[in-house]
């Protein structure tokens, strides 16, 4: 079988920042939903399109086409009090503790960039957004969708309970 509208892929895939720096790659096929279901973005569903099992694709994806452009709009700096005593670099949350705001975030995550001097900043940007770059991947199988699963537009696990 080959890739196409309503089947269920399995993918292998590494991806690479644009000096082919690696930065992600996959210990077990990661499946998604093909044909226009938001699975996967849209230039990689184009490049598997009509792809077998064991058969590769390798696409450049400008930021546009991947994570978005970076925002500065998306950092803030907030005191350091409305954040718990234990607190790291790297700690996400969902909207800011304390900020009467949060629903109108939209529950934007946002990642502990810097504590210093009585302030955190925190980024909502998308940790590679702003990036080229590219995805080589492998074909590892291929198989038509389930109704369910074409009218929940993902991939239903196997033991995973309808919803």
């Amino acid at each position: 079988m080959k890739v196409g509208r309503d089947s269920v892929v399995a993918i292998s895939y590494a991806l690479f920042d644009a000096q082919g720096e690696l930065l992600e790659r996959t210990s077990a096929p990661v499946h998604y939903l093909h044909g226009g279901h938001d699975g996967i973005f849209p230039l990689i569903e184009q490049a598997l399109q009509g792809k077998a099992v064991g058969e590769t694709a390798r696409v450049k994806l400008e930021p546009g086409d991947a994570f978005g452009d970076y925002d500065e709009m998306l950092l803030r700096v907030e005191p350091r009090e409305l954040f718990p005593e234990a607190l790291e670099v790297g700690m996400r949350f969902e909207g800011i503790p304390g900020d009467a705001d949060a629903a109108a975030q939209g529950g934007a995550i946002f990642t502990v960039t810097d504590i210093a001097e009585g302030k955190v900043v925190l980024d909502a940007n998308h940790p590679l957004a702003g990036m080229a770059l590219v995805f080589e991947c492998t074909v590892e199988a291929v198989r038509a969708a389930t109704g369910e699963e074409v009218a929940h537009g993902h991939v239903h696990d196997e033991g995973t309970a309808p919803h």
